[in-house]
């Protein structure tokens, strides 16, 4: 259930334009709505006192433009980093789900230029919806899960499931992306129905009466899953990121995912669609 959203402003842009698509989904219609800007700290307090006006501006701005019902949106305007504020409001707000823009940079690039949805992704145990400045926003009704059995990819079934029940032409794909190694063998990749791994999420999508494709993949799995995505136009791409790290390490970039031994860190970087990332701390 998706009943608390936080949405990260820092300007009309594409996650407001997200939100309103996600609008449409039934299932949405009830969730309660923060809308969260930072400011980060100033030099001076004239430039602060500069800042904070503008983000209420900002703020102003996306409640208008989201057009909700005055009962079921509040504005939070915060100082402080933002990397840090965004997981504490989160936490805050109990949000089932974080909307945030991504300039999309590659993992490096998101070390040396500190990116603020790179580390909240690090730090978050709450599912987050990751929109590129540079992507084209669609009505959500194709979403495909990249499904491999794991705890994680039958968290991102459920919440695809979720999202799709009562929308009218919605379907689910399916994929679970096999290494070219074991998808050489005869016959593997013939029929995805066939394929052991996707049957409880075939039988689960079946038991919730959602209209469901099973396609095939090999190869990589990162570059699989988006050009699957591509090929399929699909609106919004669901996938699990695991939490890898020990709890003494929480506060810590996982360097692993940022230097890309991550599924999810490629998913997050390449996409051409929206990404939402399901978290699991098993």
């Amino acid at each position: 259930m998706i009943q608390k959203i936080l949405i990260a402003v820092a300007g009309l842009g594409k996650c407001e334009e997200m939100f309103k698509m996600l609008l449409e989904i039934p299932a949405i219609q009830q969730a309660s709505v923060t809308v969260l800007h930072i400011v980060p700290p100033q030099v001076t307090a004239e430039a602060m006192a500069a800042k904070l006006e503008e983000g209420g501006k900002i703020l102003a701005s996306a409640i208008q433009y989201l057009n909700l019902e005055p009962n079921k949106v509040t504005a939070r305007l915060k100082q402080g980093e933002p990397k840090d504020t965004v997981c504490q409001i989160a936490d805050e707000e109990k949000a089932d789900l974080i909307i945030m823009g991504s300039r999309g940079l590659k993992r490096l690039e998101s070390i040396l230029e500190n990116s603020v949805s790179q580390y909240v992704f690090q730090l978050t145990s709450r599912p987050m919806l990751l929109v590129k400045d540079d992507i084209y926003v669609k009505k959500v009704k194709r979403l495909l899960v990249a499904f491999n059995g794991s705890e994680a990819s039958k968290q991102s079934l459920q919440l695809a499931l979720f999202l799709l029940r009562g929308i009218q032409g919605g379907q689910l794909f399916l994929s679970h992306i096999k290494p070219v190694d074991k998808a050489s063998k005869a016959g593997e990749l013939g029929n995805p129905e066939q394929d052991p791994v996707l049957q409880p999420a075939i039988a689960e999508a079946k038991k919730q009466g959602v209209s469901y494709k099973c396609v095939a993949g090999n190869g990589k799995p990162g570059e699989e899953i988006c050009k699957l995505a591509d090929e399929l136009s699909i609106d919004l791409l669901v996938v699990g990121s695991p939490e890898r790290r020990p709890s003494v390490a929480k506060a810590l970039p996982d360097l692993d995912r940022l230097l890309g031994n991550s599924f999810s860190d490629y998913v997050r970087v390449q996409a051409n669609c929206p990404v939402l990332l399901v978290r699991t701390t098993s």
